[in-house]
């Protein structure tokens, strides 16, 4: 054999192994790949995505949905899954107005405030573990990040209560102007938002000690249902007498932007008093949705100056309240649709275990992985931006 052909087939001979073993190598790699891939869509298909819905959510109206927190599964075309049932009475025995929901994933918790009290509910098992009467009445709260401090204003009364989660018990109460309200914990876990109804002001509580730190405004008329950015930086709000928002800087306290709803005219509600009664942030903060209870429609703007009027969407009854889904893709105003953020088309409208339709201002979602919650939402259409 010729001395070339030698040397060539000992190359060989010698880069086989290494072929050999660079391709196992690859294949090896790309097999854990997959099988990485496979087990976080494993995880992933194993989670699901729910709308708890408390209600009666519109005032004490059975007819939207009667008693309980209904539950809707958020990736089955919001299908209803089940009914839970809950206290929350009237002193007559009638169910009481649910005035908000929050979750504490921390204690697996679920948080219903009515007019009269609060009730904690266990995610897994839907047993009530508890309910408190408080002094005052009670409103929409709000819960830290943590999951352990509740902020629960008084019913249109001259107080906040901090609550322990856990227990329900009192720590503190915090003095207001007139009527305390709508309650939004900063996602920091530094500040809290108090929306007094009788005030042009909005107020800033110090979260760490639990007292009044600051506020924000005048604006041009008492504060109604108000939301943030997700850097707590600005806050939108609607007032009084408004078919539209102003805009607060929350670093400054001043008062930075008034801004009308173009092409529509206020006239009279039904529920609140009030043109716009609800406004949300989406979660990539690029728009804002404002309610126009007159003309039972959300309004769509740009979230950044000048603010600009994008669309109107009509819907099936009066709006009083407005949120989203964590990912963004959904908006949950409380005239019971369920709205493509994206394509702004209506996809559902929710409907309970009788085919019954269902309204509620007071809705969150909560995510699971098997029967652990993992994540919550909040009520507020506060922004994703953190």
């Amino acid at each position: 054999m010729p001395k070339t052909c030698v040397m060539k087939l000992n190359m060989w001979n010698y880069r086989l192994p290494l072929l050999l073993t660079v391709f196992l190598l690859a294949a090896g790699e790309q097999a854990s790949v997959k099988a990485q891939t496979h087990a976080a869509n494993s995880q992933k298909s194993a989670e699901k995505r729910y709308l708890y819905v408390g209600v009666p959510g519109i005032r004490d109206y059975m007819g939207y949905g009667g008693h309980g927190i209904l539950v809707f599964d958020m990736d089955n075309n919001h299908r209803f899954v089940k009914r839970i049932a809950t206290q929350g009475l009237h002193p007559d025995g009638k169910p009481s107005n649910v005035k908000g929901i929050a979750v504490s994933i921390p204690l697996n918790s679920v948080y219903v405030s009515t007019i009269e009290g609060l009730q904690r509910i266990d995610l897994t098992t839907d047993k009530v573990v508890w309910e408190k009467k408080f002094d005052g009445g009670c409103d929409r709260m709000a819960i830290s990040s943590d999951g352990l401090t509740m902020y629960l204003p008084s019913f249109e009364n001259t107080f906040w209560n901090v609550v322990d989660c856990k227990t329900g018990d009192l720590i503190k109460k915090i003095p207001v102007y007139k009527r305390a309200h709508n309650t939004i914990y900063g996602p920091a876990g530094n500040a809290v938002y108090l929306d007094d109804i009788g005030s042009p002001w909005l107020y800033i509580a110090d979260a760490k000690k639990n007292e009044l730190a600051g506020k924000v405004g005048p604006f041009a008329n008492n504060v109604r249902p108000f939301t943030i950015n997700g850097k707590e930086t600005l806050v939108y709000v609607t007032v009084d007498s408004l078919l539209g928002f102003e805009v607060g800087d929350l670093k400054t306290g001043k008062k930075i932007a008034h801004v009308e709803v173009e092409g529509w005219e206020p006239g009279p509600v039904r529920r609140h008093g009030d043109p716009s009664h609800g406004i949300g942030l989406t979660p990539d903060e690029k728009e804002l949705w404002v309610c126009d209870g007159h003309n039972m429609r959300l309004h769509v703007f740009s979230a950044e100056a000048p603010y600009q009027q994008l669309t109107t969407i009509p819907l099936q009854d009066m709006p009083g309240w407005i949120m989203f889904s964590m990912d963004g893709r959904y908006a949950y105003p409380s005239s019971g649709e369920v709205i493509d953020v994206k394509t702004r088309k209506i996809l559902f409208t929710l409907k309970d275990e009788f085919n019954n339709s269902v309204g509620s201002e007071k809705m969150v979602e909560v995510d699971f992985d098997g029967n652990k919650p993992v994540r919550a939402g909040n009520q507020f259409g506060i922004g994703g931006k953190r």
